[in-house]
C-alpha cells in the first residue's frame, strides 16, 4: 500500500520572470521572458509526494478569484485529495530567475495567512508559509509530524519540539528556537546531512545536473525524504533519493512542472 500524507500549507500562483542576470536594487532588467505555474511550497510538496507514490490529501486555502483554478491546477492533476478554505485572494509567488538558474522570490501570502486551525492526522508535513497556528494544530493533530522549516522565520518551540523530523537549509537552521530530534540540512550543490542529537548519521551528494530553476527543489528534496521515510526505506537511501529528487527538479524550469517521479529518481540513482 503506498504511505498516507497530509500536506497542510500554501498554494500560491507563482509569476516568474527569466532573465540573463538578476537586477540589482533600483535596476530595471529586460528582455525577460514570462511565466505562470501553479506552486506554494505546501502545494509544491503535496504534489511532489503524489509522482513520488504517496496517498495524498492536502490543506490550505486559495481566494475567490481568478487566479484559484490556476494555483490549483497542478493538484488536481496530480490526484491530490483537496480540503480548502477560503480567503480574500489567493496567494502569489513573484519569482526572478537568471541564467544560471538562481532565484529570488517574493510572496504575497493572500488566503495562505487566512487558514487558521486544521484538523490533520496521521502522517502530516507542513511548511511555513501559513500562520503558527495552522502549523502547531498541524503539529497536535498528527500522528507522524514532519516539518520544513521554511522559509526561515521565528516559530513556536512546540512545533520543533513536535517534528520527527525538521529539513532546513542553512539560512532556516539559524532560526530555529530548539535543536530537532533529527534535522535534515541541506548543502545545496554539496548534498545533505542527516543530524541526529548533534551527530551526523547519513550523508549523501547532490547528482550533477544543468541548473535551470532552483524554485522547487527543496520541496522536491523534502517531499522525497519524507515519502521514503515512509515507506521505511534506511535513512542513508532515503537522503540519497532525497538529493536525487532536488537535483532533478533544479534541472529544471518552473515550480511544480519540474518535480519527479519515483522512477525518474530511481533512473537517476542507477545512471
Amino acid at each position: 500500500m503506498p504511505p498516507e500524507l497530509t500536506v497542510v500549507g500554501s498554494v500560491n500562483l507563482d509569476l516568474v520572470a527569466r532573465c540573463e542576470r538578476l537586477p540589482r536594487v533600483g535596476e530595471t532588467v529586460t528582455d525577460a521572458a514570462f511565466a505562470r505555474y501553479p506552486g506554494g511550497k505546501g502545494a509544491n510538496q503535496a504534489v511532489a509526494a503524489a509522482r513520488l507514490g504517496a496517498q495524498v490529501r492536502f490543506v490550505g486555502a486559495v481566494g475567490n478569484d481568478g487566479f484559484a483554478d490556476e494555483a490549483l491546477a497542478g493538484m488536481r492533476e496530480a490526484a491530490v485529495e483537496l480540503e480548502l478554505g477560503k480567503g480574500d485572494a489567493t496567494g502569489v509567488a513573484v519569482i526572478l530567475v537568471d541564467g544560471a538558474g538562481e532565484n529570488v522570490i517574493v510572496v504575497a501570502p493572500g488566503a495562505n495567512a487566512q487558514v487558521g486551525r486544521v484538523e490533520a492526522a496521521g502522517n502530516v508535513l507542513a511548511q511555513l508559509e501559513v500562520a503558527d497556528e495552522t502549523v502547531l494544530s498541524a503539529a497536535q493533530g498528527a500522528e507522524r509530524f514532519f516539518l520544513n522549516a521554511a522559509p526561515a522565520r521565528a516559530i513556536p518551540v512546540e512545533v520543533v519540539e513536535a517534528a520527527e523530523l525538521v529539513v532546513v537549509n542553512r539560512y532556516e537552521l539559524d532560526s530555529l528556537p530548539v535543536t530537532p530530534k533529527l534535522l535534515a540540512l541541506t548543502l545545496g550543490e554539496a548534498g545533505a546531512v542527516l543530524i541526529e542529537d548533534g551527530q551526523e548519521v547519513a550523508r549523501a551528494g547532490a547528482p550533477r545536473v544543468q541548473a535551470v530553476d532552483g524554485t522547487a527543489a527543496g520541496d522536491a528534496f523534502t517531499a522525497c525524504l519524507v515519502v521514503s521515510l515512509l515507506e521505511e526505506r534506511d535513512r542513508e537511501e532515503a537522503l540519497r533519493r532525497a538529493c536525487a529528487a532536488g537535483a532533478l527538479a533544479a534541472s529544471r524550469a518552473g515550480a511544480q512542472p519540474s518535480l519527479p517521479t519515483a522512477a525518474e529518481v530511481d533512473a537517476m540513482l542507477t545512471a
